[in-house]
């Protein structure tokens, strides 16, 4: 019997992650029996590879400092899987998670749904209930992102978004979506609905990918290119850079994370809010956007969590690139690196670029916990070539100690290569962040 939120999250975490998909038909036919809330509530679909979840912080803070409740649905989780679902500054509590995964668990014994052998995949059980949940709480806005993919996506059932939104897109999940970037950015732009409008970044192929999508489905589409973005500078608190929106015009906007690839996520956010203002969907103001960009935190996003510590999600190509931008730009005399990763990634490929940034002067290694952790061994040999001092664990939490220990008053440390590594550290450092 489930009838604790323990009981109710091990069943959940249970159900194989990269299980086959269901078919679109099958997901859209289950949602639709539980309610289809994007024809009630005004949403905002995110896809992407890199930036999605910022995308989200940023729309979500903007609606907060209008005095709005805005509703989101995210992953992955760092520490607490309650963090994929909040709504205002709220996450769900465990009463309500148990109260809606008993309504979807029960559901599925419905005669219908056993004739067609369908059961949820992980991903979709947990949007399903984030269904139940945003229906019960009733937010004013709906911000949506997608788990893996987009064409495929649990989140691509819901039939009504007001608007779509497709951060930049590198090379990850290719076993999933494809080799290319053409075939990637094709998932992705499965998002896109006929005649709503899209805000892309707009990179060379993956651009014309997702703009060629918009025009078949007669949709707006809105692209945010390196141009968009002018005088990004460092502050102390973050960074601070001008857009030259569609609207407003030339605008100046600071965000609340020192990582310059966010200057990029602002801009998709700020063009997504921007139009939603122009189709009279939306009713916050500049000042709104302005201080809630200003004030946005994301966990995991070169979030400082103690005095000169660093973390950052950093996993794939794109990711690793960015974050070592941020790293050259950081003014620190002397950095150290706590890294690890998970074996399915081209940890061949983003331990070479560490190595070849020579940003880091000294770099610990340390296995995660679970089945998909990457080994010492092949950690070993990924950085065979790196010429600065290096230490190697049986475990990311013992590397992250050993760094704290060592590391010089003046050095700034970085925790990088995995969100699985940044939800660990998170969780060890507990209550001890810094502020």
């Amino acid at each position: 019997m489930i009838d604790t939120f323990k009981k109710a999250e091990e069943y959940v975490l249970d159900i194989p992650k990269f299980s086959k998909k269901n078919s679109p038909e099958n997901t859209k036919l289950f949602l639709d029996k539980i309610g289809d809330i994007s024809k009630d509530i005004p949403t905002i679909h995110i896809a992407g590879t890199n930036g999605k979840g910022s995308v989200c912080a940023l729309l979500r803070d903007s609606y907060l400092e209008a005095g709005l409740c805005p509703g989101v649905f995210t992953s992955p989780h760092l520490v607490s899987i309650r963090e994929r679902f909040t709504c205002g500054r709220e996450m769900i509590t465990e009463e309500e998670f148990l109260e809606c995964f008993l309504f979807i668990y029960n559901k599925l014994k419905d005669k219908e749904f056993e004739e067609r052998d369908y059961y949820p995949s992980y991903f979709e059980f947990l949007f399903f209930m984030s269904v139940v949940w945003f229906k019960k709480k009733k937010p004013d806005v709906l911000i949506m992102e997608t788990g893996l993919g987009g064409r495929l996506d649990a989140t691509n059932s819901l039939s009504s978004p007001a608007i779509c939104a497709i951060t930049e897109i590198g090379f990850d999940h290719m076993e999933y979506l494809g080799d290319t970037i053409e075939k990637i950015a094709g998932e992705k732009a499965g998002i896109i609905k006929p005649g709503v409008p899209v805000v892309y970044v707009d990179k060379p192929v993956s651009g014309d990918v997702i703009r060629s999508r918009a025009e078949e489905l007669s949709s707006p589409f809105m692209g945010v290119s390196e141009n968009s973005i002018k005088n990004l500078a460092r502050t102390t608190k973050g960074i601070d850079f001008s857009l030259e929106s569609h609207y407003y015009e030339n605008v100046q906007l600071s965000v609340n994370c020192p990582a310059f690839y966010q200057a990029q996520n602002a801009a998709v956010a700020f063009f997504v809010l921007e139009e939603l203002i122009d189709m009279g969907k939306c009713s916050l103001t500049l000042s709104d956007i302005k201080g809630g960009f200003s004030k946005m935190k994301w966990p995991g996003r070169m979030e400082e969590i103690k005095k000169g510590i660093f973390l950052d999600g950093a996993h794939n190509h794109d990711g690793i690139e960015a974050f070592l931008e941020t790293v050259k730009n950081d003014g620190a005399k002397k950095r150290c690196l706590v890294y690890s990763s998970v074996k399915d990634k081209q940890v061949e490929d983003i331990t070479d670029r560490i190595i070849k940034s020579g940003l880091f002067d000294t770099i610990y290694t340390g296995c995660l916990s679970g089945q998909r952790a990457c080994d010492t061994d092949r950690l070993k040999e990924c950085f065979k070539e790196y010429k600065g001092n290096i230490f190697f664990y049986d475990s990311a939490i013992k590397a992250f100690d050993d760094m704290e220990a060592h590391k010089e008053k003046d050095e700034t440390a970085y925790v990088a290569g995995s969100l699985y590594l940044v939800g660990e550290i998170k969780e060890h450092v507990g209550e001890e962040t810094y502020k």
